[in-house]
C-alpha cells in the first residue's frame, strides 16, 4: 500500500487523499507532499524524507508539493529521494510512475498552468471532516508569502464539479464538508455566489465549513447568507496577520484593522453564534512595540478568540526576508503574550 506523507496545509491534505485513492494497490512507493511556507517548514521536509529512507530502504520516494516546486534543486541533492514532481506534474503523477526516467527532477513553470485538475475523491482517512478544493493558487503577493510561487495564479473549479464532490462526499457519510483553497475567496465568478449556490442546489448538506477567509474579499452578498442557512458552521477563520496598519501594509495585505472589526461586527449581527478565529504572524520586520499592541487590541476588539499564532519565519525569496529582521527572542515572546489572549496556542 502507498505510504503518502503529508506536511503542510489542506490543500496537501486534500492532494494526498487522492494519491491515496489512485495508488492504493501499489507497494514500496512513499509520496512526500512537501510544505514551503516556511525556510523551517522545508528544513522539516528533508528531515523527514532522510528519516523515511532509513526506515524503508528499498521504496521509491517521490517528492512533489511546494517545497519541491520551489526548490527542487535541494532534493535533487539527497540521495534518499528517487523522483521531484512540480506542483503541476504531481497531477500526473502515474504517468512518471509508468516510465522508466531518466531524469530525477522534472519540475515545469507552475505560472503557465491555467485549470484546476478534475480530482474526484470519495473520503478522508480517518477524518470525520471532508475538504472540498474549490480553487487553486493566488493572484496576490504579500510580502512574506513564497505560495504564489508554488502554487500558481488563481483558478477555479468549476461549480457542477465542487457540487458532484459535495454529493459524493454526503453519499459517503461525511456530514461536514470544508471549501478548501489557497485563497477561496477569490473564487471566480463569485465565492458568495459559490456559497449561495451549494446551499440551494444542496440543502440537505448539514454542515458547511471554510477554510481560511481574506478579510478583504468578503462581501455583503455573503453575510446575506448567514441568517438564512442555518447549516452554515458559525466559526469564520480569517487571515489577518497583523492588527497594525503600518505593519499590514508592509505585508502588502489588502485588509486595515478598521476593516476587520467592521466586518467580525456585520457577522456578528447576522449570527450571534458567530465564532472567529484568524492567524497572526508576530514580530513582522518593522513591527515595533506600539504596533503589537494594536494586534493585541485587535483581538479584543473584533472579539477573536481561536487564535493560531507564530513568530515571524524569514522565507528565503519573499522581500520580508531582506527586510531588517527583529531578533528572534522577541518575535517568540510576542507570540507567547498574543496566544495568552486567546483559546488556541498554535
Amino acid at each position: 500500500m502507498v505510504n503518502v506523507i503529508t506536511l503542510g496545509c489542506r490543500i496537501n491534505t486534500y492532494e494526498s487523499e487522492v494519491f491515496k485513492e489512485k495508488f492504493k494497490n501499489i507497494d514500496n512507493l512513499i509520496i512526500v507532499n512537501t510544505c514551503a511556507v516556511t525556510g523551517e517548514a522545508e528544513r522539516q521536509c528533508r528531515q523527514t524524507i532522510r528519516k523515511l529512507r532509513k526506515e524503508n530502504p528499498e521504496a521509491r520516494i517521490i517528492v512533489t508539493g511546494c517545497a519541491a516546486q520551489i526548490a527542487p534543486e535541494t532534493f535533487a541533492a539527497m540521495p534518499e529521494v528517487d523522483l521531484i514532481l512540480g506542483n503541476k506534474e504531481k497531477t500526473e503523477i502515474e504517468k512518471y510512475l509508468s516510465q522508466n526516467l531518466n531524469e530525477k527532477t522534472i519540475v515545469g513553470d507552475i505560472m503557465s498552468y491555467d485549470s484546476c485538475d478534475p480530482y474526484m475523491i470519495t473520503g478522508f482517512e480517518g477524518r470525520h471532516r471532508a475538504f472540498v478544493q474549490i480553487q487553486q493558487g493566488c493572484n496576490h503577493r504579500c510580502s512574506y508569502c513564497i505560495i504564489p510561487y508554488a502554487r500558481g495564479k488563481n483558478r477555479s473549479v468549476p461549480t457542477e464539479n465542487i457540487l458532484t464532490q459535495i454529493r459524493e462526499l454526503l453519499n459517503q457519510g461525511f456530514k461536514e464538508i470544508c471549501l478548501t483553497g489557497v485563497d477561496i475567496c477569490s473564487y471566480k465568478p463569485s465565492f458568495s455566489t459559490l456559497v449561495q449556490t451549494i446551499l440551494e442546489e444542496i440543502p440537505e448538506l448539514p454542515s458547511l465549513q471554510f477554510g481560511s477567509l481574506d478579510p478583504a474579499a468578503i462581501d455583503d452578498n455573503f453575510i446575506q447568507l448567514l441568517p438564512k442557512h442555518k447549516n452554515i458552521h458559525p466559526y469564520f477563520h480569517f487571515s489577518i496577520q497583523s492588527g497594525d496598519n503600518d505593519v499590514l501594509k508592509q505585508m502588502r495585505r489588502r485588509h486595515t484593522r478598521e476593516i476587520v472589526i467592521t466586518l467580525c461586527a456585520k457577522i456578528r449581527e447576522a449570527r450571534p453564534d458567530a465564532v472567529f478565529g484568524s492567524d497572526f504572524i508576530c514580530g513582522f520586520p518593522t513591527e515595533s512595540d506600539e504596533n503589537f499592541q494594536n494586534t493585541v487590541k485587535l483581538v479584543h476588539e473584533a472579539g477573536i478568540s481561536k487564535l493560531h499564532v507564530f513568530p515571524y519565519s524569514e522565507r528565503p525569496g519573499t522581500p520580508a526576508a531582506a527586510m531588517k529582521q527583529i531578533p528572534v527572542e522577541i518575535r517568540k515572546e510576542r507570540a507567547k503574550i498574543l496566544r495568552e489572549q486567546g483559546d488556541c496556542n498554535e
